[in-house]
């Protein structure tokens, strides 16, 4: 079977997150569907973007917002206000229920419902990334939730992981080389 040269379908989902005033970041996804082989006109599917503000000490959406900029359908955009939703939902646990709840399916919209998948992960990278520089900065260092999105999110933040066990034996995120070395190389306190 010989491999067309254009693509037959094309999804990029780019996220991107600022710190703003006080103890909030903006967090901004994009999903953009195009087809290479069509017709300019008709290249760009879908371009939505979902653009929400968190405050960091409780990981709470305070503000969201939803723009339909490329769409196939006139009708689109107005389902655009439904995830006006996501303002009061916690991003750490129960996001994705939630989510799947309110949005998911005909109250919804598929490609802003992806989008919404995606904010909740990247968020927490955001909320580490806030703290990393607020040390470096030489703010205040990491604080007892600075782990609380990442727990249980791979065999690393598992409840005995080794990303708990390198925290107790002194390695702070955001320092060192990467990948972050094995455990044994911190002087394990707690090495259970």
């Amino acid at each position: 079977m010989k491999r067309a040269e254009l693509p037959l379908h094309q999804r990029t989902i780019t996220v991107t997150a600022h710190e703003e005033d006080g103890d909030e970041i903006s967090v901004e996804a994009e999903l953009c569907d195009e087809r290479a082989w069509a017709e300019p006109s008709a290249g760009v599917v879908h371009r939505m973007v979902l653009a929400v503000r968190i405050r960091l000490a409780d990981m709470v959406i305070v503000a969201a917002h939803a723009d339909m900029r490329d769409f196939p359908h006139a009708e689109c955009p107005l389902i655009s206000p439904v995830f006006d939703g996501l303002v009061g939902l916690s991003v750490a646990a129960g996001y994705n229920r939630a989510i799947q709840e309110r949005f998911r399916g005909v109250s919804g919209c598929t490609h802003l419902y992806e989008l919404a998948r995606a904010l909740g992960p990247a968020v927490v990278q955001a909320a580490i990334s806030a703290g990393a520089r607020r040390r470096d900065a030489g703010g205040p260092s990491v604080g007892p939730r600075s782990t609380a999105g990442v727990l249980n999110s791979c065999h690393i933040w598992a409840p005995d992981g080794v990303g708990l066990r390198k925290l107790d034996a002194g390695w702070r995120p955001g320092t060192g080389p990467r990948p972050v070395p094995e455990l044994g190389t911190f002087g394990s306190r707690s090495e259970s």
